[in-house]
């Protein structure tokens, strides 16, 4: 699908210098199951004439072959664009990106509401048309057209057109929706601004929700293809002494590493149940990792060094509203259970001498107490009678998150691990669930776990990890030789998501888990 350059070769088409008539691109088309006509997804492009003369362009998508036969009118016009400006293209785009941020599906509690979004700038949008090549933006235009189609034919088009968009447009081109976007998308998302992005983003994973249901249920799309792993998408920038790395996965996306479906072959689902997965789908993974860096020079070698600045993990619930009915069900989350962060230079690397670690593995704190009764009794016995008792109890002081460090080759690793601090157990690799109890008072301490002075997670379900949570830095030594150039530096997460139940009574539980890795840039080059 490479609709970008049938686009840019509109203006110098030959056909138009004939014929007025508009040109047709075939987003998808597929023969009917009865009959020799066929149903089509089309994009079409018509040239008109101001008053002044100018030409203009404007584009339309139509349905063809569907019921009811008034679908081949135009469900969507686009904004006029003048044949003559040097960017002839950006209103086209500026629309289709605006539309998507204004249909971002609704997420609770947020604090940037759709309605106070301002307009779309159009100046960031123009530097990456002109920065890119037509090659490299094609990718990120078919990502935008894609997206901005769903919503024409999932909720403005009859079902039948929902289906056959799902079939034969989106499921062979879902790969447009992985990380092989990365470099012209992570330079829009920049570009925009972090509350442009966020819409931008849950967009994509609400449409990825959506196709993994339909996928998973196979209703009427049993050709689509097979799931393309890592559907989320992933990007790191370096910028005034910080490395970061933010990442979006929708929930069902992420690898499941187990399940108490994996205790039976045949797992029966009510519901209650159905209602509870349903909302648990809907579901997204927001991460930012963010570690701040220097760069020391000395006689002999280069300091570089880093430490974890701040980790947020946000689970967001995408798309759907409360109800009485269902609102305990609306209220589930998965929370994170297992967070590894790792950064080091490319791997083969030869001008790293060391590696130091800030601490070896913490050990957990505990406390003696001891206690010694001593009774007698004197009087008039012959014998005096004395009793002595001694006891001794022991405390253990456990935290709910459990940091260490460790190293890989020259990458240091940060790994959180978030523990059951009743039964000492870890959340993310435990694969018994006898202990949890489903009614929600069991012996476990994750029952209410986002009420409470003592909560491992905010109030949202979210967690922050902050500098002085993990401060101790780590560091390599790096040949002087080096000064003056820009390496190349590894940033990668891992996150592991579980779900236990929380205000339900359920059985199901599950740990899933999602893997990001980028390049961030690391100048060895001296203040002056």
């Amino acid at each position: 699908m490479d609709i970008w350059s049938w686009i840019c070769e509109l203006p110098s088409s030959e056909e138009w210098a004939e014929s007025d008539s508009p040109l047709i691109f075939r987003l998808a088309s597929a023969g009917k199951m009865q009959g020799d006509s066929s149903r089509s997804i089309q994009l079409r492009a018509e040239r008109t004439f101001e008053s002044n003369s100018e030409a203009l362009l404007t584009f339309n998508i139509c349905f063809e072959g569907f019921q009811p036969s008034d679908t081949q009118k135009p469900i969507w016009v686009s904004d006029a664009c003048p044949l003559s400006s040097e960017q002839p293209f950006l209103p086209l785009v500026l629309q289709l990106v605006q539309e998507i941020i204004n249909r971002s599906p609704a997420v609770p509690d947020s604090t940037c509401p759709r309605s106070q979004l301002q307009k779309l700038k159009p100046k960031p949008v123009s530097w990456i048309m002109e920065s890119h090549s037509p090659d490299s933006f094609s990718s990120f235009f078919n990502l935008v057209f894609l997206t901005r189609l769903f919503w024409l034919c999932a909720c403005d088009a009859p079902s039948e057109v929902g289906s056959f968009y799902f079939q034969y447009l989106l499921g062979p081109n879902i790969e447009i929706l992985t990380c092989k976007q990365a470099p012209v998308l992570r330079t829009f998302l920049v570009s925009v601004g972090v509350d442009t992005e966020l819409c931008f983003m849950r967009t994509l994973g609400y449409m990825l929700v959506k196709w993994i249901i339909l996928k998973e249920v196979s209703v009427g799309l049993q050709t689509l293809t097979p799931l393309v792993q890592h559907l989320g998408i992933s990007y790191a920038t370096e910028a005034h002494g910080l490395w970061t790395l933010k990442g979006y996965a929708p929930i069902n996306a992420m690898k499941l590493t187990h399940s108490s479906d994996q205790r039976s072959k045949f797992p029966a689902i009510g519901a209650k149940e159905s209602l509870l997965r349903y909302a648990l789908a809907h579901q997204q993974l927001e991460a930012v990792i963010q570690l701040e860096y220097s760069v020391g020079f000395y006689d002999g070698y280069i300091q570089v060094n880093a430490r974890v600045d701040n980790l947020r993990f946000h689970v967001a619930k995408l798309g759907l509203s409360k109800k009485k009915a269902d609102m305990d069900f609306f209220d589930e989350r998965h929370f994170p259970s297992r967070i590894r962060v790792w950064a080091g230079p490319e791997v083969g690397t030869t001008y790293v001498s060391a590696l130091s670690l800030g601490r070896s593995t913490n050990n957990g704190e505990s406390e003696v107490e001891k206690q010694r009764i001593v009774k007698g009794s004197l009087g008039k016995l012959k014998t005096p009678h004395v009793k002595a008792r001694a006891k001794v109890s022991m405390k253990n002081k456990m935290k709910n998150w459990r940091w260490d460090q460790d190293a890989e080759g020259n990458a240091a690793v940060f790994d959180a691990v978030l523990c059951d601090n009743v039964t000492g157990h870890e959340i993310a690799t435990w694969n018994s669930f006898d202990n949890v109890n489903y009614s929600g008072s069991g012996k476990n301490s994750f029952h209410n776990r986002y009420y409470g002075v003592n909560r491992p997670f905010t109030k949202t379900g979210g967690l922050v990890f902050a500098g002085d949570d993990y401060g101790e830095r780590v560091g390599w030594r790096l040949s002087r030789e080096m000064e003056g150039s820009v390496l190349k530096w590894r940033i990668g997460g891992q996150v592991w998501l579980s779900y236990w139940p929380n205000n339900v009574r359920s059985s199901y539980v599950e740990t899933r888990c999602v893997e990001w890795c980028d390049e961030v840039d690391l100048p060895l080059i001296p203040a002056k």
